[in-house]
């Protein structure tokens, strides 16, 4: 495999650019995989099929964000041995990940079906979807492994600069997603248990085909089978730095699963909608979430260099780039909920109750630009445990909190869905002065040197 993107030298916007247009192309296409569950589901399958694929499907969310947290120490190590130029020590980093994780997968595949339904009734999935809802988990978990392997495969690629091949990976895998969604909800009619099928065979694919990438390109440093072995220093390392990062996702996740348990004590209607909601709101999430991730590799790069300054910089472009496809992402889920939410329920009520939760995630879509080119920031910095610590104080001392008051109001999503923005200014607030913080010491810092 030829040398990657070396962020370190020359312009900052336009390779940021060309490095985020391909993570936001995997990421669009990533999402789809639950959309077009959602989407077939909706049009062939039952209201309580909807709810089950709502509920587990942000279980299997929350299980995977915390993988994707830990396999964020494999691209920020990665990325700090190409900036600094010790690519001899880039195989042992992706041989101790191979370890690691796919241990850590293994654990899943088996643990997560044996609690699908104590997870499920923690979830107050409704009682004429909590069967539909307990298979959809156990069939998604039961393609773990391979879930996993795609998401540690695609960190390496990311901390080499790479973003091109994950996105050829998803594009096909999408398809065989959306052929097996017809397949097994539509023709053989499955309902979510054939959505889950569907995911996780797709998710198959991917894995092959970055593997099959790697073993004809090669990669742009030495590996071999004896590069394999479990490490233990690099896996301390590659734990102390994602394990916060899990945290956090797991934490943060647990508290929309509060939100959604919340909603679910209103019936199936607002589960659905919700359900509705949360897949549209995936999709206007992506544009930052692609700026983040881009920005940890980024980031990475240069702090493995020396070159604070450049990272510092890329954070800034990043925001504004963000927050102008962002503020086009508002406009449309604002005023334009229903006519998105009619994609994929042709319920009218679930239609209106996505719609209005929708409104609220429309303000957070501005808010978030900000937010998470600070966390790509502080990610490639390996700040992670700030990054950790925003998250949580974020969730618990403002989502659930504001969440569980809005639902004593009455019922009304928008109201709910506004516990999200309230978080998401409160985690800026904390990220703008822990940046001013790092840059005050930084300055110290050169002063007491000269």
């Amino acid at each position: 495999m030829q040398d990657q993107s070396n962020f370190t030298r020359g312009r900052i916007l336009a390779p940021l650019l060309r490095f985020a247009i391909p993570v936001l192309g995997a990421l669009v296409l990533q999402a789809m995989y639950g959309a077009v569950d959602l989407l077939v589901v909706g049009r062939f399958a039952s209201p309580a099929d909807v709810s089950a694929v709502s509920t587990g499907s942000q279980l299997m969310q929350t299980i995977t964000f915390v993988i994707v947290g830990l396999s964020m120490g494999t691209t920020i190590l990665l990325g700090n041995c190409i900036g600094a130029g010790e690519k001899e020590k880039a195989g042992g980093i992706i041989g101790t990940a191979i370890w690691l994780f796919g241990l850590l997968g293994l654990i899943v595949t088996v643990a997560v079906p044996v609690a699908a339904r104590p997870l499920c009734a923690l979830m107050r999935a409704p009682e004429e979807a909590f069967a539909q809802t307990a298979a959809y988990v156990s069939v998604c978990a039961g393609g773990m492994l391979f879930i996993v392997a795609y998401n540690v495969l695609g960190s390496v690629f990311r901390g080499l600069g790479d973003s091109r091949t994950p996105l050829m990976a998803v594009v096909i895998a999408c398809v065989c997603n959306i052929a097996g969604d017809l397949l097994f909800v539509a023709v053989f009619r499955m309902g979510a248990a054939g959505a889950a099928l569907a995911t996780a065979l797709a998710q198959a694919v991917s894995v092959a085909l970055c593997l099959l990438v790697i073993r004809r390109r090669g990669l742009p440093f030495p590996f071999s089978r004896r590069c394999v072995r479990l490490d233990a220093d690099v896996a301390l390392r590659t734990v102390r730095l994602g394990a916060p990062l899990a945290l956090q996702d797991l934490l943060v996740s647990a508290s929309f699963l509060v939100i959604l348990a919340i909603v679910n004590s209103l019936g199936v209607t607002a589960s659905a909608g919700v359900g509705v909601a949360e897949k549209l709101c995936a999709f206007i999430m992506l544009v930052p979430s692609a700026f983040s991730q881009s920005l940890s590799a980024f980031v990475a790069q240069n702090v493995g260099a020396n070159e604070p300054e450049r990272a510092r910089r890329a954070m800034f472009y990043g925001m504004g780039a963000s927050l102008l496809l962002g503020c086009v992402m508002a406009w449309a889920a604002y005023f334009h909920g229903a006519l998105l939410g009619s994609i994929f329920s042709r319920d009218a009520e679930v239609v209106a109750a996505g719609a209005d939760y929708l409104r609220a995630y429309a303000i957070d879509t501005l808010l978030v630009s900000f937010l998470f080119c600070f966390i790509g920031y502080f990610n490639g910095c390996g700040r992670t445990t700030f990054v950790m610590l925003q998250g949580v104080a974020g969730a618990f001392c403002v989502r659930i909190p504001v969440s569980w008051l809005m639902s004593r109001t009455g019922d009304s999503l928008f109201r709910i869905g506004l516990a999200t923005p309230c978080s998401t200014t409160v985690q800026i607030l904390l990220c703008a002065f822990y940046f001013l913080h790092l840059s005050r010491q930084r300055t110290k810092t050169l002063a007491s040197g000269k």
